[in-house]
């Protein structure tokens, strides 16, 4: 059942695709509590400023060179292709499924309850997850624009004790900055990411344009060797800054009930705004081909923020890394947001500890920010990992990515099932978005395209999971960061499974976890 306060409804929205919209949105079972006002152009700043190409290369750069060399560069048209599969099915699911919590939904109603729960909860946790890597993040940057900016005092490399301590009071600031706007106004936090992605979009253009014009070298020299290890080994490994960048492009869909028009909407930003991220890959290559070094170390140690200061000069390349750090807090903001809406989703089920405060949203603010404040503070807890070890920063980097494939797999999964049943796109799907047009669909395509995201999707998650001494336990002695990965995702399914039993147990023997409204049960396609 939803939760509503008891405060006066906000009027109704005037525009009838708005008012089409909230029709369908009570036909899924649900009634209209966010408040739907976002346009194209904020749908697509929500994915975007969760790529945000300029935070995650920044973050992971360094460690693709350093294990793959000028060749890393070569992983990053791979994943895009792979993570595009994965786009092309979740567009089709937007298009008619337009709610929020997408992958907990999409997963629920394609497979069973059960399996969107699990689905739902690793979303969840591994959001969380993200949350914490993104703002950890401001350590890349920040302290090269400003040495004041490091608190802590001795050196600023995140990879550093002292640099490991810094990032988690920067992370911690940030934190509270965005827990804040996600308790605010949908107004505000929509104005606050635009302005991020408006100013993350420039700083991309002109930083991949003043690296171009200060090439050392051709870029051929992607082609040449350089790493550690094998060839093959050291491409997985280096295809983690790829995977890192190139997620989060749902979050378009996330948002989906404060959006006007989202059966339409959705599907386009979705595909816009993982194909912009991808286009703007081409700062791995103006890294590389401007950089005063390859051999020096330091592009292995200190990735892009190395060549922006040393190539362009001080004055200028901190400019651009003040640009870098505004993307880092918009980016933090809007995959803190997903984070909330997908909590939001699972407790307006009641499947979900205290979901009656997560799923409250009053009627001030049409935000649920109960959801986003411990969304924040789960996150800062993360955070304090840093202090313990600064090999954190990585574990929690590829464990947020690996919880984020998995829970896509359990998406593209069941709908590949769907297909082979010959129940997907549902029989009959004749339905038209809010304008009254055809809902965007692969058509002939979706089998081959769906099987091809369900491999790549596996394939990734256990690439990323797999716990390599060499990546993240390279001094010994952590072997639980070596193991972290792995750890994590079994906890996840550990205590998720013993929430379940409980509320089971709770109920009686014949209780059940609540799921979804009764209606979809029995039909989970369609309204």
């Amino acid at each position: 059942m939803t939760v509503t306060d008891p405060a006066p409804s906000a009027p109704p929205p005037s525009d009838t695709a708005g008012t089409v919209a909230d029709a369908s949105l009570a036909g899924f079972g649900y009634q209209q509590e966010l408040r739907r006002r976002m346009g194209r152009y904020a749908s697509f700043a929500a994915g975007f400023s969760f790529i945000s190409v300029l935070t995650t290369v920044f973050q992971f750069f360094a460690l693709g060179y350093s294990f793959g060399g000028p060749r890393f560069f070569w992983t990053w048209p791979v994943v895009l292709l792979g993570q595009l599969l994965v786009a092309a099915c979740f567009a089709e699911l937007a298009a008619r499924l337009p709610i929020a919590g997408a992958v907990y939904q999409w997963a629920g109603r394609l497979g069973t309850p059960a399996f969107g729960w699990y689905a739902g909860w690793i979303m969840v946790i591994g959001r969380i997850v993200v949350v914490a890597a993104a703002a950890l993040a401001l350590q890349v940057v920040l302290p090269a624009v400003w040495s004041g900016f490091q608190f802590v005092g001795g050196d600023p490399s995140p990879a550093s004790t002292t640099g490991a301590a810094n990032a988690a009071l920067l992370g911690l600031v940030l934190l509270a900055l965005t827990t804040l706007l996600n308790v605010l106004d949908n107004r505000v936090l929509s104005a606050v990411n635009t302005v991020g992605v408006t100013a993350e979009i420039a700083g991309v253009v002109l930083i991949v344009t003043l690296l171009a014009t200060h090439a050392e070298r051709d870029p051929g020299i992607t082609l040449h060797t350089g790493g550690e290890g094998g060839l093959i080994a050291a491409l997985l490994v280096g295809s983690f800054t790829a995977a890192y960048v190139l997620i989060g492009f749902e979050s378009a869909s996330e948002m989906s009930e404060e959006t006007v028009n989202p059966r339409r909407t959705a599907p386009r930003t979705t595909l816009t705004a993982l194909t912009s991220s991808g286009i703007c890959g081409g700062l791995l290559l103006g890294g590389l081909i401007a950089a005063p070094s390859l051999t020096d170390g330091r592009l292995a140690t200190e990735g892009l923020g190395y060549v922006l200061t040393s190539t362009l000069g001080d004055g200028l390349g901190r400019v651009l890394l003040a640009d870098v750090a505004l993307a880092v807090c918009a980016a933090t903001l809007a995959i803190q947001t997903s984070a909330t809406r997908m909590l939001y989703s699972m407790a307006r089920d009641g499947v979900l500890p205290r979901s009656r405060q997560l799923a409250r949203v009053p009627r001030r603010t049409g935000m649920p920010g109960t959801a986003a404040a411990v969304v924040g503070v789960c996150a800062a807890l993360l955070l304090l990992l840093n202090l313990a070890s600064p090999q954190a920063f990585l574990a929690i980097g590829t464990t947020c990515i690996a919880m984020v494939y998995l829970a896509y797999a359990m998406v593209t999964g069941p709908m590949l099932v769907r297909r082979l049943r010959g129940e997907w796109p549902p029989p009959g799907d004749d339905e038209r978005d809010e304008l009254g047009r055809p809902l965007f669909s692969l058509g002939r395509w979706g089998l081959p395209v769906n099987v091809l995201a369900v491999g790549y999707g596996l394939f990734m998650t256990v690439n990323l999971s797999w716990p390599r001494a060499a990546v993240y336990d390279p001094e010994g002695g952590h072997w639980y960061f070596q193991w972290f990965t792995v750890l994590v995702l079994a906890a996840t399914v550990a205590t998720g499974a013993a929430y379940r039993r409980h509320r089971r147990r709770a109920s009686g023997p014949a209780g059940s976890v609540p799921g979804p409204p009764a209606r979809e049960r029995d039909d989970r396609l369609r309204p």
